[in-house]
């Protein structure tokens, strides 16, 4: 998601995929990386594969060892059928399947141009949707629901490597706010090479939120361009036809909620609504969860039974089950975030704290039984006071040098805020976010972290108040919770204060010492979004609306517009190969503070993408940041 920071996962379910814990509604992962890093698994959770450099490895965890699977090509996103008798796969754009036991492999999808892909998320569905995968199996592993993707009418961006100028530019298809998106269908794909499109409007509904496969058959969702309106779909496997079973609307944009829809065995329909500021569980139409509790994620529907996780407090995030029977209940204690899986009987309860991660897997009648994490131990652990700042009670954390003792001198302060709409960096969870401004702080910062309006967790109006505008009031926020901190400890020195983000906590940044420089007296701006019609069509155009409709939204949420104003110290980060938030939003903003005679300072990455994840790279930019604000509000590295 383009403005989001990449968080570890906290754990995955047997499909591999990572809960959504904070939701974070993540980043996809577009750094780097080697050896396994994503697995999937038959509904027994007996047969796993997985890709390593491109191929194909199959182990049946019964007793055999790991083994390579020929396949056509170098393969992505391998998945096993549900009963672990074949995978499926794609490469070169096409989508395969291939026997474990004898090694057959078939084509069941081949795409006529090279634009076209099948079986894989297109842009936005990955970045801003949530929606990673491009394909699902039916519960018998006979067919397949496989979406097409063409992406011919989506503008194309080059990105060279400065660096390396023998190199041509890796062209990439970025559908930019206001432009065309790829064109999805979906298809019903049997392994003899039959195929049936699914029909819906596409003309009213262009983006494919959700899909997926139950007893009942296809359950997809599609949304309109606006965003506005989401629509539920069964499909019939045999025709291709489908039938709506819920629509909902939104005056500024219906929130994708992971896991939704699902329907139970009986057939009833799990989805959210927002009612009276609160977003709520519905099953079968009706709301089963109390106001207050806000949904964040249905985990899994087993049976008449609902897994999932919500909050009252922001801060926390507890795992819950729903039945007729019972009602919702709790299933998780004590603050931190809370999730779970649960299969065969038997539930996996993983809780990620202050003091680091835990697992326990609950039965029934049977002992609980404890998983040891591996985890390592922070070589600096966050040192928090949590507190609440202003009227809106604004979810703060401060944290202080170790060595500090109250009254023994003033302190800088730097505040590390997201405060973006995609993840809260204020969570009651030990987070490498928060040992890194221990970092900053054991250098001689107080350190203050404030999850604004705007940001997940508290409840649909609190999310909707960046509609049309996504600086002001997270920027606001910022000040209340600065003094916040101030008034709990009197050593804060606010004639020195420093803000640091990345993505959009790094627009906030750059806002931050342009609108505010009373307040604010320097600023790190961090693969920033700077000019808002660069960023992608479906996380803009939900916040901001289409940039041809309503083009002032873009104007009041972009800081270039602002560049004559700066009079503090600003450097702008960016990695040259950030094919998420590109790196002509830097070069933009840079050329604007040039065209207004504004000295500031470029810190370009070669070879980056949207964060920089070589241990090297990520600890020169850490010190680079350090000594800049130093300098910047003089403060002394003794």
């Amino acid at each position: 998601m383009g403005e989001r920071l990449v968080v570890a996962p906290e754990t995955l379910g047997a499909d591999g995929a990572v809960p959504e814990a904070e939701r974070i509604r993540r980043e996809r992962a577009r750094e780097r990386a080697t050896g396994v890093v994503a697995y999937a698994a038959d509904a027994a959770v007996r047969t796993i594969a997985f890709a390593v450099d491109g191929r194909l490895w199959a182990v049946h965890i019964d007793g055999g060892e790991a083994r390579p699977v020929p396949t056509a090509g170098p393969v992505v996103d391998p998945r096993p059928d549900p009963t672990g008798s074949r995978v499926a796969y794609v490469t070169g754009g096409a989508l395969h399947v291939v026997e474990l036991a004898d090694g057959r492999d078939r084509r069941l999808a081949v795409p006529e141009d090279p634009e076209v892909v099948w079986g894989l998320a297109e842009h936005v569905a990955a970045e801003s949707m949530d929606r990673t995968r491009g394909y699902w199996w039916s519960p018998d592993g006979t067919r397949l629901l496989a979406a097409r993707v063409d992406n011919r009418p989506v503008q194309r961006w080059w990105i060279a490597d400065p660096a390396n100028p023998s190199r041509p530019p890796r062209e990439i298809a970025y559908p930019a706010a206001g432009t065309a998106n790829a064109e999805v269908t979906l298809h019903v794909l049997d392994l003899d090479g039959g195929s049936v499109e699914v029909r819906w409007d596409r003309a009213a509904y262009e983006y494919v939120a959700t899909a997926g496969w139950d007893a009942h058959g296809p359950l997809i969702s599609v949304q309109s361009r606006d965003q506005r309106t989401l629509r539920v779909l069964a499909a019939d496997p045999d025709t291709g036809l489908t039938k709506p079973l819920h629509e909902q609307r939104d005056a500024a944009w219906v929130q994708l909620i992971a896991g939704t829809p699902a329907r139970t065995a009986s057939g009833a329909l799990v989805h959210t609504a927002d009612l009276d500021g609160t977003r709520r569980l519905l099953v079968d139409g009706r709301p089963v969860t109390p106001e207050g509790l806000q949904i964040r994620s249905i985990v899994n529907v087993s049976g008449e039974s609902v897994l999932f996780t919500a909050n009252d407090e922001p801060t926390e995030q507890h795992l819950w089950t729903y039945d007729a029977e019972r009602g919702p209940v709790r299933l998780s204690d004590g603050p931190g975030l809370h999730t779970g899986r649960r299969e065969g009987g038997a539930l996996l309860l993983t809780s990620h704290t202050e003091a680091g991660h835990s697992f326990r897997v609950v039965r029934d009648g049977r002992p609980d039984v404890e998983i040891a994490s591996l985890q390592a131990e922070p070589l600096i652990v966050p040192r928090v006071t949590w507190l609440r700042a202003g009227e809106r009670e604004i979810r703060t954390a401060l944290l202080l040098p170790s060595w500090h003792r109250p009254g023994s001198g003033p302190l800088p302060v730097l505040m590390a805020p997201y405060a973006g709409p995609a993840m809260q960096l204020v969570t009651r969870a030990r987070h490498w976010w928060l040992a890194e401004s221990q970092w900053f702080a054991e250098h001689g910062f107080a350190v203050v972290t404030a999850d604004g309006r705007g940001t997940p967790g508290r409840g649909p109006a609190w999310d909707k108040t960046v509609h049309g505008d996504t600086l002001t009031a997270p920027l606001e926020d910022q000040v209340v919770a600065l003094r916040a901190a101030a008034e709990h400890c009197p050593d804060l020195d606010l004639d020195r204060v420093g803000i640091r983000g990345w993505s959009y906590g790094g627009t906030l940044a750059a806002a931050a010492v342009l609108r505010m420089p009373e307040v604010f007296h320097a600023a790190v701006s961090g693969a920033a979004p700077s000019d808002q019609r660069l960023y992608d069509t479906h996380w803009r155009e939900r916040f901001l609306g289409h940039p041809d409709e309503e083009p002032e939204n873009y104007e009041r949420s972009s800081p270039i517009g602002d560049a004559a104003r700066l009079r503090r110290p600003l450097l702008l980060v960016h990695g040259l190969a950030d094919d998420n938030v590109v790196a002509a939003h830097t070069l933009r903003m840079s050329a604007a503070l040039l065209a207004a005679g504004r000295p500031h300072q470029v810190l370009p990455l070669s070879g980056a993408t949207h964060m920089p994840t070589a241990e090297a790279a990520v600890e020169g930019l850490l010190r680079h940041q350090l000594e800049f604000l130093r300098t910047a509000l003089n403060v002394s590295s003794g």
